[in-house]
């Protein structure tokens, strides 16, 4: 147990578009808990690297931007000793390279493709799950060590095809059903937020029994004008 004067360790937790960093930034409004938010694979790219599309990379570089996604999390969260909100955790970086070799990433992608890309690649395909496999018991092992709260998002709002992200609608539908299969193997108690975002805060508020600092309703209008100007300008490769 944590002592009571320290701030609970609190994750967002949830697959593609289900709307973590918008509920992440309004709830550190609302409570003054600071967020953390690990860099897209997409930022991380250009320095590992460069010229290389996300969708060119191979098995191995694909698993050395999850790493490093994870360790720049891990970095952020060790210096926040009393408290945070994780916009995600290790699990998403997990499950978001483990389900590329279920569904693939792309609409375009079936279980067609997939299997003549496992016998093409069969080596590195081989490999990959090899050390995939390393990577999720580290993963779960942080996960289930390191957090107090788990705040899961489900899947209900629409996913937003905008040609450039690494994935789909399928992706993202296999990728909810193996992240609610985790946190049953993990016996991790989950707290599912439903509804739109002020309905979201709400709910997480009465949970963790806290007055907000700001009304609900400018939590939400600040945290959507900082995801408008911070987190969606992110510059998105072109696909050909």
């Amino acid at each position: 147990m944590r002592c009571p004067e320290h701030k609970p360790r609190i994750v967002i937790s949830g697959t593609y578009c289900t709307g973590k960093t918008s509920l992440s930034l309004a709830l550190s409004l609302a409570t003054g808990i600071p967020t953390t938010h690990a860099p897209t694979m997409r930022e991380i790219l250009p320095g590992l690297f460069p010229g290389t599309s996300l969708k060119d990379c191979s098995y191995a570089q694909l698993l050395r931007l999850g790493m490093e996604r994870f360790e720049r999390r891990v970095h952020a969260e060790a210096s926040l000793s009393t408290g945070f909100i994780s916009d995600g955790c290790p699990l998403q970086e997990w499950l978001y390279g483990s389900t590329r070799l279920i569904t693939g990433a792309y609409p375009e992608e079936n279980s067609w493709t997939m299997l003549w890309k496992k016998i093409k690649n069969y080596r590195q395909h081989q490999d990959f799950e090899l050390l995939l496999a390393g990577f999720e018991k580290m993963a779960k092992t942080y996960a289930k060590k390191r957090y107090d709260i788990f705040f899961h998002l489900p899947v209900e709002f629409p996913f937003v095809e905008d040609g450039h992200r690494p994935t789909s609608e399928r992706f993202r539908k296999v990728s909810e059903e193996r992240l609610l299969a985790c946190y049953n193997e993990l016996q991790l108690e989950t707290i599912p937020l439903t509804g739109d975002l002020p309905e979201r805060l709400g709910k997480a508020l009465d949970h963790l029994n806290v007055q907000p600092k700001i009304p609900i309703s400018q939590a939400v209008s600040i945290a959507n004008d900082i995801k408008l100007k911070k987190f969606d300008q992110v510059q998105l490769e072109r696909r050909v």
